[in-house]
């Protein structure tokens, strides 16, 4: 039996430009760590609107409380995925 794929969480909110650029240095990542990607739209959320509408984009593995934010690119996405 094939392991389903942990989630990476992409924080964003509609017409988020920096977030098409996080995007970018996402997408190779996800086979590496065996990730699969899932955008949540902060504004559905007022908790995760309180805490991430100024840091956004930001990727988590699920606490929202344990972020990587934007700025950041590949090599220092692959850099934090490696610590969690």
């Amino acid at each position: 039996m094939t392991a389903v794929p942990r989630e990476l969480i992409l924080y964003t909110t509609l017409g988020c430009s920096l977030c098409e650029k996080a995007k970018v240095e996402i997408w190779p990542l996800l086979e590496q760590f065996q990730l699969r990607l899932r955008e949540v739209d902060i504004a559905d959320d007022p908790l995760l609107m309180e805490r991430l509408s100024t840091r956004i984009p930001a990727v988590g593995l699920g606490d929202p409380n344990q972020v990587c934010c934007w700025p950041f690119d590949s090599a220092q996405l692959r850099e934090w995925l490696c610590h969690q």
